[in-house]
C-alpha cells in the first residue's frame, strides 16, 4: 500500500522484488564533490538500467528554480521535456545478484515524508542492509587512494574501512535522516562519504567513483564493473600530473598534502620537511586553495 498516493507511485517492478534485498542510496545535488554520486549512479545504470519499483513525484519534491527541467530544442520546436527523476529501481550486478537502487535528485522539500515513504518501503521489502553515499571535498592529495569516512550501526565494517572516527556536526543531507530511524530501530545501515580533494571537487574524478563503488560492492555485498572509470582516471590522472609538474610550487604543495596525509593515515604526528624556517607551513586549507587556483587559471582558454 502507498503511505500518500500523491507522493511516489508504484512502477512495473513493484510485484516482481523479493524479499530481503540490499538497498543501495545515491542521491546527486549537494556537497557532491568531484562529481562521485554522479558518476556512481551512471556507472550502476550504465550496467544495467534496471526496472522501475516505484517513481516518487518531482512536483512535490523538486525546487524547479534551483534544478531546472531540460528541453531539446529541434526545427524551431521543442522535441523534448526532461524532468529529473528520483526513482527506485530492481538491478542486478555483474554476477546477476539483484539489488535495489534508489537513485536521482535529493529532494528539497518535505524531507519528513519523503523518509517515511522510505521507511515503509524498507520495509514492504523487507530490506536486508542499507548503504548510501556521498562526498566532501578534503584536503588530501590526488596521489594517494582515495578514503572513506563511514557512519552508521554497523560497526565491524566502519572499524575496517573508515579512515577517521567523525565527531562533528554539519549540514545534513535528505538520507540523513533515514540512517537516523534506521540506526534506531537496529536496521543495518551505513553511510559512504568519498574524501575528494579540494583542489579538485569541481572536476569530475574518477577515482572518487571508484572507491564510492569499491565501498558499494563491500558494504552490499554487490560487484560492479569499473573498468570505464578506470580508464577515465588514468587519462584523468595523467592531465592532472602533466599540469602540476610544470610548477615547482605546486609539486611542494602536493608533497606537503602528501606528508599530512600519511601523517593521519599511519597515525604519527604531521611533521613536515617542506616546513619553513620556523617550522610554519601552509594549512591545508591555504595548500588546497592554492592549488584550486593554479589548476583553475589552467583549465581556462589563453588570453589574447
Amino acid at each position: 500500500m502507498l503511505s500518500d498516493p500523491s507522493m511516489y507511485r508504484p512502477g512495473e517492478a513493484w510485484h516482481e522484488v523479493p524479499p530481503g534485498l540490499p538497498l543501495v542510496a545515491l542521491l546527486s545535488g549537494y556537497r557532491d564533490a568531484g562529481q562521485t554520486v554522479r558518476q556512481g549512479i551512471e556507472a550502476l545504470l550504465s550496467q544495467d538500467e534496471g526496472r522501475i519499483v516505484a517513481s516518487f513525484d518531482a512536483d512535490l519534491l523538486l525546487d524547479y528554480r534551483a534544478r531546472r527541467p531540460v528541453v531539446k530544442l529541434e526545427s524551431n520546436r521543442v522535441s523534448e521535456y526532461r524532468v529529473p527523476r528520483l526513482d527506485l529501481r530492481l538491478l542486478n550486478d555483474s554476477l546477476g545478484q539483484p539489488f535495489l537502487l534508489l537513485s536521482g535528485f535529493e529532494p528539497d522539500f518535505r524531507w519528513d515524508q519523503f523518509t517515511g515513504d522510505l521507511l515503509r518501503l524498507h520495509a514492504h521489502f523487507a530490506v536486508s542492509s542499507t548503504t548510501w553515499a556521498h562526498s566532501i571535498p578534503m584536503p588530501v592529495p590526488h596521489t594517494r587512494p582515495a578514503r572513506l569516512a563511514v557512519t552508521g550501526n554497523r560497526d565491524e565494517f566502519i572499524e575496517n574501512n573508515s579512515v577517521w572516527q567523525t565527531n562533528v556536526e554539519a549540514p545534513a543531507h535528505a538520507l540523513h535522516e533515514l540512517e537516523f530511524e534506521l540506526t534506531a530501530s537496529d536496521e543495518p545501515v551505513v553511510d559512504l562519504v568519498v574524501l575528494v580533494p579540494h583542489y579538485l571537487a569541481d572536476s569530475s574524478v574518477p577515482a572518487g567513483a571508484m572507491k564510492l563503488l569499491e565501498g558499494i560492492g563491500s558494504a552490499a555485498g554487490v560487484i560492479i564493473d569499473t573498468e570505464q572509470l578506470r580508464e577515465r582516471d588514468r587519462v584523468f590522472r595523467t592531465d592532472v600530473d602533466a599540469q602540476i609538474a610544470e610548477n615547482e610550487e605546486m609539486q611542494r604543495l602536493i608533497q606537503a598534502l602528501e606528508t599530512q596525509y600519511d601523517g593521519v593515515v599511519r597515525g604519527t604526528p604531521r611533521e613536515n620537511p617542506f616546513a619553513d624556517a620556523d617550522g610554519e607551513m601552509p594549512s591545508a586549507d591555504d595548500i588546497a586553495t592554492e592549488l584550486e587556483r593554479y589548476l583553475s587559471a589552467r583549465r581556462k582558454p589563453n588570453e589574447k
